[in-house]
């Protein structure tokens, strides 16, 4: 046999392969199975280029050493979202079977945008997404496809309601409308944004939550021509900044007396349907054209993941399919919903099977187990909550929802939240950076990793004083 090729050689190793791929996994396995993972930190730009400085070159590098600068250095320079005190943002807590079926979705290589391609993961996908839609209510009819995350699951769920606007009678030339609540997260309007659509939002309750009088002293106030271009009413199913639930029942009522597409936005907070403490909560979520949900946030999976749903997927085909000579194979019109594409229910075409790993941790751990964590994490921010209320330093903002505890530490300026929240990450003890309320500054805890304690959170408490 004659010797490789170029471009042959490019994809091995030389026979190093063996001792690299146990390497790698090594290092998967001990990073998931760290209890508690490290918090780690940032690293200046300075800093990574005196330590790393041009990690490509022409030339080929040894695959360990290549690796080593990885684990020793940019790993380290990155905060884990997965340490339970990492309580910033919106965190996540992969479970370990999650994060390792997202290795062996990378090593098969799946193009996950057809049946025709990858009818076995399309297939798992959608257990994993009928799983979520039986939780919200949706008619058996409904279906989507997982994309990357919320911001990509907003802009296509508008994507398909601007679609159905224009199907309507809505001006091909004009712009479309959006009523949104009060609360709704930045990607809403950036999505509107893209498309091309004028965003409206409504006042909101003490607590941040937009009830039915409030969208509908909105769609009061719209003129004739306002009322036409309304292409979507948007509620919140768990405010980011809060934790807040709007009134979704309230609000679906109101699309449906306008006769327009209602999409909520759960991305964060919808994953607490799995909740029967809190499931009252989410009371309408059935009236939803379209519902957004990131497992890679509140259940457990991996980044990056989204589940977006609608209730007709047929109606998102006709919005999203992409057109050419060369994909007229892909063509599903003669297959059941379960074998739509999932490239023709979003903006995209390309794509990784990436709902894969929760389908994988959800059949290995059952439902059950799910809703057990989500439990869980709620009582810790309860007890939490709690804390706050007896503590002689601190002061509950509000109480909370779901999983987000909002605090104020009276005689701060936001220049002391800002200190402290760098000292608190600088030396390892948690991550947790300020935010505003109302134009005040405050803290903000988003509790959604089960190995969260409520002692160590106390700790955190404690170091504010």
């Amino acid at each position: 046999m004659g010797a490789d090729r170029p471009g042959q050689r490019m994809h091995r190793f030389d026979g190093a392969s063996d001792a690299l791929a146990s390497e790698v996994v090594a290092y998967a396995l001990e990073r998931v199975r760290l209890d508690p993972p490290p918090l780690d930190g940032t690293a200046s730009l300075t800093e990574l280029r005196a330590r790393v400085g041009r990690s490509i070159g022409r030339a080929p590098r040894d695959p360990q050493e290549v690796l080593g600068l990885f684990t020793g250095v940019l790993a380290p320079a990155c905060v884990s979202v997965d340490h339970p005190l990492h309580l910033s943002f919106v965190p996540g807590a992969p479970t370990e079977a999650a994060v390792l079926f997202d290795l062996v979705v990378s090593a098969s290589n799946i193009y996950g945008g057809s049946w025709l391609e990858a009818s076995g993961a399309v297939y798992a996908e959608n257990e994993a997404l009928r799983w979520l839609a039986d939780l919200a209510g949706l008619p058996t009819g409904a279906g989507g496809t997982f994309v990357s995350g919320g911001s990509a699951g907003n802009l296509s769920a508008l994507v398909a309601a601007r679609w159905r606007w224009r199907r309507d009678g809505g001006d091909p030339r004009g712009r479309p409308l959006v009523l949104a609540s009060g609360g709704s997260h930045s990607s809403v309007l950036q999505a509107a944004h893209v498309i091309d659509a004028d965003v409206r939002r409504t006042e909101t309750d003490a607590r941040g939550r937009t009830d039915a009088a409030a969208m509908a002293a909105l769609v009061q106030a719209l003129d004739g021509a306002d009322r036409a271009r309304v292409m979507a009413v948007v509620g919140t199913a768990g405010t980011t900044n809060v934790g807040v639930v709007d009134d979704l029942d309230g609000l679906g009522r109101v699309a449906s007396e306008l006769g327009t597409w209602f999409h909520v936005d759960g991305a964060y907070g919808a994953a607490a349907l799995c909740a029967p403490s809190v499931r009252q909560l989410f009371t309408g979520i059935e009236r939803a054209d379209s519902l957004i949900v990131d497992p890679h946030k509140w259940l457990f999976g991996p980044y990056d993941c989204c589940a977006l749903l609608y209730r007709d997927p047929f109606l998102a085909r006709r919005a999203h399919a992409q057109h050419a000579e060369y994909l007229d194979v892909l063509d599903q019109d003669d297959l059941g919903d379960e074998m739509l594409n999932p490239s023709d229910l979003a903006y995209h075409l390309s794509r990784r099977a990436r709902g894969l790993p929760f389908w994988f941790s959800l059949a290995v751990h059952g439902t059950d187990a799910y809703a057990e964590a989500m439990e869980e994490t709620l009582g810790v921010a309860r007890a939490v909550a709690s804390l706050v209320e007896a503590s002689a330093h601190l002061e509950l903002v509000m109480e909370p929802d779901l999983s987000v505890v909002v605090v104020r530490r009276p005689g701060w300026e936001p220049g002391d939240y800002a200190a402290w929240s760098d000292r608190a990450l600088r030396e390892g003890r948690a991550f947790v950076v300020p935010s505003t309320w109302r134009g005040e500054t405050v803290l903000r805890l988003c509790i959604v990793n089960p190995r969260t304690t409520v002692a160590a959170v106390n700790g955190v408490l404690e170091s504010m004083r």
